[in-house]
């Protein structure tokens, strides 16, 4: 019996067969490396990216935690007040003050016009004379050239005002313009009541619009809560707003006393202030 031959391209078929399995094998491998290693660079790229966000965020809680609990006395009166010599001068420190809101209990500074109530309003400072401010200290704290100068043969500087201890004299004008209390006033005939009527208004109108003025400047954000009261023969307790809250404040007594002592003289020569220079602004008419 013939043999068979065997298929044509049977053992080329097998060797083909084999050579190409190779090959697949070989090019999925190719194909792997790549796309393993550009898998692991992604990867380590994502958590440097991750590491280096929470150590910024880490980073910046901690700034502001710091700044947050222990803000600077200079941060702080740089955030709130202009530049001024007190702050060279004193250690402006702050404290918590819990505020009288009683509504019906009246202190010293409430009650009806009476030599003992001015006496209480006088020793805050609310009609101190003016201070001296060297003159390179007043330029360094905003007062300008051609302001009023007090003549240099008297040792020169600028004459100011402590702003804060003016919005006391304000207030305190507010008060004796009461309709309770004006009458008083009226018949001693003392300060701002030596003025004429339409004077007077101006001045009162002045001073109420510097408070308006201040206060929206430097607006508590505190907030007040209530608390329940009865009055005798009453059955059920009313609410009632809490006025007796805390408070962050500075130390008024030494920024007064600061004040006090660098009063201008009560009596000075004619010639004390410096006469305006050649360009210097003169306002036509008081300001």
């Amino acid at each position: 019996m013939a043999a068979i031959p065997l298929l044509d391209g049977s053992s080329a078929s097998s060797e083909d067969g084999f050579d190409e399995s190779e090959k697949l094998l070989s090019l999925n491998r190719q194909r792997k490396r790549p796309l393993l290693s550009a898998n692991i660079r992604w990867v380590v790229l994502g958590c440097c990216l991750v590491g280096l966000t929470i150590g910024v965020s880490v980073g910046v809680a901690i700034i502001v935690v710091q700044c947050w609990e222990k803000p600077s006395t200079l941060s702080c009166l740089k955030q709130s007040s202009a530049p001024s010599p007190i702050a060279k001068d004193l250690d402006i420190t702050y404290h918590t003050q819990h505020f009288n809101g009683s509504f019906l209990n009246e202190n010293i500074y409430r009650q009806a016009a009476s030599a003992e109530v001015d006496a209480a309003w006088e020793a805050l400072g609310v009609n101190y004379r003016s201070v001296l401010i060297p003159a390179e200290i007043g330029k360094r704290v905003g007062l300008a050239p051609d302001q009023v100068q007090v003549n240099e043969k008297y040792g020169g500087g600028f004459p100011a005002n402590v702003e804060g201890l003016h919005q006391l004299h304000c207030l305190n004008l507010l008060r004796q313009g009461l309709y309770y209390n004006i009458d008083y006033y009226r018949e001693k005939g003392e300060g701002a009541f030596k003025n004429k009527d339409h004077i007077l208004k101006k001045h009162v109108s002045h001073c109420l619009d510097i408070i308006r003025q201040q206060l929206m400047c430097t607006v508590d954000i505190g907030v007040l809560g209530q608390v329940w009261y009865k009055n005798e023969g009453d059955e059920y307790p009313k609410a009632f707003v809490d006025f007796n809250t805390n408070h962050v404040c500075r130390n008024y007594d030494d920024i007064r006393k600061w004040a006090e002592d660098r009063q201008l003289p009560d009596d000075v020569p004619e010639d004390y202030l410096q006469p305006p220079n050649p360009g210097d602004r003169i306002y036509n008419g008081v300001p």
